[in-house]
């Protein structure tokens, strides 16, 4: 699909108006940043489309879905706080090794790999945020055999849930 074209437009605004709509641009600016600031624990709510995740044992997981490139670079980036009962679901477009580092995440995660037929085939528990400014700095996770999703989860959930290698995850 051929990418769309833009046209340019030329504003000319006489002197006096721009002042004013300077003004009213800072006014609105301002307005917009006023007001009570989000509980710092707050769930951000879905960022992308969801699916249920069902565990074995019957427990759910509402996984938002990361599927193009730019969805699964930033993954739970910038994320404050997870639920126990939410995640994140990489789709792959075919098995690979898949790693995944920790690089302006601020939260400690759980990461399930799983095979195309959705089986658990590797798992690391409680990978810490890396805090570090040069992303070159942060530790890989996983990788270690070939998967076609990804689920993270809050960090203790793997366990909390009775998460093991071979279980099979349905969604």
């Amino acid at each position: 699909m051929a990418e769309p074209t833009r046209a340019t437009v030329s504003w000319r605004i006489p002197p006096i108006r721009t002042q004013a709509l300077s003004a009213a641009l800072a006014l609105a600016v301002l307005a917009s940043c006023a007001g009570p600031e989000p509980a710092p624990h707050a769930d951000p709510g879905p960022q992308l489309p969801t699916r249920k995740v069902v565990l074995p044992g019957g427990g759910r997981i509402t996984a938002e879905l990361a599927v193009t490139p730019a969805e699964q670079a930033r993954g739970l980036m910038f994320r404050s706080h997870l639920p126990p009962d939410r995640g994140m679901l990489f789709v792959g477009d075919r098995a690979s090794r898949r790693t995944f580092w920790m690089y302006q995440c601020l939260i400690p995660l759980d990461m399930l790999w799983l095979d195309g037929a959705h089986r658990i085939v590797e798992i690391v528990r409680n990978a810490p945020p890396c805090r570090e400014s040069d992303p070159q700095q942060c530790p890989s996770y996983g990788g270690t055999v070939n998967s076609v999703y990804v689920l993270e989860l809050a960090a203790g959930q793997a366990e909390a849930r009775g998460l093991r290698l071979g279980d099979q995850l349905a969604f």
